[in-house]
């Protein structure tokens, strides 16, 4: 049995994007390490385990006009790359980190430190506006930003989403900071046959609170995942800075409160597998890569829009901008290039982000193929007040316990 208040979560798990088990990265630590002598030229790019295939890496080296060294280190979790940041820097946290970095900082770090920053990291979006503030990152220059062939492609949202203020704000008038080169979302995952036995199947997340679901659902354990849906659910934002004006809020958060057997950010999928709980919702970086292994299931994103990721290249402080790892941002922008990486990894790309490759099958392509419509009235997470990040969490810890 689960019990939705005595579930503790772990810590590790706070990070949506731990793994990925899917195909092409799997060898990336024997594959992407370049030979060569030590005068010779390098590119040092740490990055998220399973986000970049080793296919494309070795495309890339193959693109060059000159032989260098490429050293790709996978790295488990985006926390362990946040913290990477800010030990090149010898920084200490700040209390508006992101919540589930506070959350998690008495993990002990455990990867060996490099002595030299990488050229490029990968970073999570939700960590963005924290590694600026605490001045992690630098911008990339405006040269380069306009060298990038396909810079002009992206859509205007993912420009947005990267463009900032020296205090990580969004800014039109600010600088470029990051490029994106995969996202995810939340979506809804669901027994075939247990809704078919209540004559429908979920599309929205105004399904959730349907008779014959109470105490049949596993959902991810994070206050602005489970509030931020009841909002959606409410025509309001994600991002909602002020609770308290929103009507029935707390009432509409108890009765989804009833209906849920499980709160748990590593376990949430596992009761559903077995059919104790019959709905899930979480991060779809979690639930694609079960979704073949598991036909009874399946996964819709829900229409009245719903939280997106994107994984990010940032530049660590204090690296000199070089012309390979330009290169490798526009490399993993090209149409060929980014299509094989959302092939490969099952993952979302901001290239042409209303079409899912032809080569992926169901059930990964409607996952993955973003309707437009669904696409504009998404969110991305965004940093949000210590005061306000309080209320959030308190409400939801209130509602849990009762």
């Amino acid at each position: 049995m689960y019990n939705q208040n005595s579930q503790t979560p772990n810590p590790k798990s706070m990070d949506r994007r731990s793994f990925l088990l899917g195909a092409g990265g799997l060898a990336l630590s024997q594959l992407l390490v370049g030979c060569g002598n030590s005068d010779q030229t390098k590119l040092n790019i740490q990055l998220l385990k399973g986000s970049v295939p080793g296919q494309v890496v070795s495309q890339f080296r193959q693109s060059l006009q000159q032989q260098i060294q490429l050293n790709f280190s996978p790295v488990e979790q985006i926390q362990d790359l946040f913290k990477q940041l800010q030990g090149w820097q010898d920084k200490s946290k700040t209390t508006d980190e992101p919540f589930w970095n506070r959350l998690t900082r008495f993990i002990p770090f455990r990867e060996s430190k490099p002595k030299v920053a990488s050229d490029l990291v990968t970073l999570g979006d939700y960590w963005l506006k924290a590694a600026i503030e605490q001045k992690l990152i630098q911008p990339l220059e405006e040269t380069e930003v306009k060298q990038f062939k396909q810079w002009s492609a992206l859509d205007a949202r993912w420009q947005e989403l990267v463009t900032r203020d020296n205090q990580g704000n969004l800014d039109p008038q600010g600088n470029v900071w990051a490029a994106p080169y995969r996202w995810g979302s939340t979506v809804i995952l669901y027994h075939r046959q247990k809704l078919q036995s209540l004559g429908w199947m979920p599309e929205d997340w105004s399904d959730l609170w349907r008779d014959g679901l109470q105490g049949r659902i596993s959902i991810v354990n994070q206050s602005r995942e489970v509030i931020g849906l009841v909002l959606k659910k409410l025509g309001e934002s994600y991002n909602t800075e002020n609770l308290d004006t929103i009507p029935n809020l707390e009432n509409e958060l108890r009765a989804l409160n009833q209906q849920v057997r499980l709160y748990s950010s590593q376990n949430y999928l596992e009761p559903l597998i077995i059919g104790d709980t019959w709905l899930a919702v979480g991060w779809s970086s979690d639930i694609i890569p079960i979704l073949t292994r598991y036909p009874q299931l399946a996964a819709v994103v829900p229409k009245s829009g719903t939280a997106i990721w994107a994984d990010l290249w940032v530049r660590p402080t204090g690296v000199e901008k070089d012309t390979f790892s330009s290169q490798w941002i526009d490399f993993c922008w090209q149409p060929n290039i980014a299509k094989q990486m959302s092939v490969l990894t099952r993952s979302n790309s901001p290239i042409s982000p209303d079409t899912a490759p032809s080569e992926l099958q169901e059930p990964f392509r409607s996952l993955l193929q973003s309707n437009r419509e669904i696409f504009d009235k998404s969110e991305f997470l965004l940093s949000l007040p210590p005061s306000v990040m309080k209320q959030y969490e308190s409400l939801f810890a209130k509602i849990k316990q009762e």
